[in-house]
């Protein structure tokens, strides 16, 4: 039997208050709702965006309980799922990690992710302020689907979405805060596109806008075709998975079933002096 999912993302501007980012996600989850989303998604570090006066590690001492009481709280009372980029307390005073959560219409935790691939490049270091995760991300079950997790800078490492797709992941959701910059707005939507070819699933990448971050939120269906896309401002996009469109799309394009594993894993593996990919 077909399952159908409809998801919104919330394409928002984020604000270093958690207080005020808590107001703007309780209006936008009750018009998701109202409009038959299933799955609500906000970007990653929406609990509150780093400043010099308050770095990730202080935002999960000090907001972290009381932002995830209040998430909970929206999917209750929205009786929807919820994604959103958290902060959580690492391993040592000074780094928190980078966390997205599905959140369950009962108020559950059902899936936690921290960030594996932290963005040293292009002249920012994560990894002053927060801490890698050594945990592949889940798959888990939401509205009869079943849901994958990566965030942001993930989107440049094609094996953690084949990783998802071999653990049967239909639709990966990417809350992302990505940058601004020369063609990275390309590099974003172009991502996107390739993890849906690829895997043949559903990708939905939901990002913040202004500042320094360039929105254009987007879904790829399993044949790479968009479903939705955002611009530059604020917006709640819809789009609905199929599983019936991603049985369609494998059997005419069998990707997953062609792959030839074994010749794959030695081609991965280290050659001499050269590092494997």
């Amino acid at each position: 039997m077909e399952t159908r999912l409809t998801v919104a993302l919330a394409q928002v501007e984020g604000h270093p208050d958690p207080r005020q980012n808590l107001h703007k996600a309780r209006v936008l989850v009750r018009e998701a709702a109202e409009r038959g989303a299933q799955l609500f998604v906000l970007p990653e570090m929406f609990m509150g965006l780093p400043s010099p006066g308050r770095s990730p590690a202080q935002l999960a001492r000090e907001e972290g309980e009381f932002f995830t009481r209040m998430i909970a709280s929206m999917a209750q009372l929205a009786g929807l799922y919820i994604v959103v980029g958290c902060w959580e307390e690492g391993p040592t005073p000074e780094l928190a990690y980078n966390t997205a959560r599905l959140f369950s219409p009962a108020g559950e935790i059902v899936a936690s992710y921290r960030k594996i691939h932290l963005f040293d490049a292009l002249s920012v270091r994560e990894s002053d302020t927060m801490a890698a995760g050594d945990e592949p991300p889940p798959v888990v079950t939401a509205a009869g689907m079943k849901i994958g997790l990566a965030i942001c800078y993930d989107l440049r490492f094609p094996e953690i979405f084949r990783y998802l797709a071999a653990s049967g992941a239909q639709l990966i959701l990417v809350p992302s805060a990505w940058y601004q910059g020369p063609v990275k707005e390309l590099h974003w939507t172009t991502l996107l596109q390739a993890r849906a070819i690829e895997n043949t699933l559903y990708v939905a990448g939901c990002n913040l806008v202004g500042g320094s971050f360039c929105g254009r939120s987007a879904v790829f269906d399993p044949f790479g075709i968009p479903l939705a896309g955002a611009g530059e401002t604020e917006d709640l996009l819809f789009a609905t998975a199929s599983s019936g469109r991603i049985a369609a799309v494998r059997a005419k394009l069998p990707a997953l079933e062609n792959r030839r594993t074994a010749v794959e894993s030695l081609a991965l593996r280290p050659c001499g002096g050269i590092a494997a990919v």
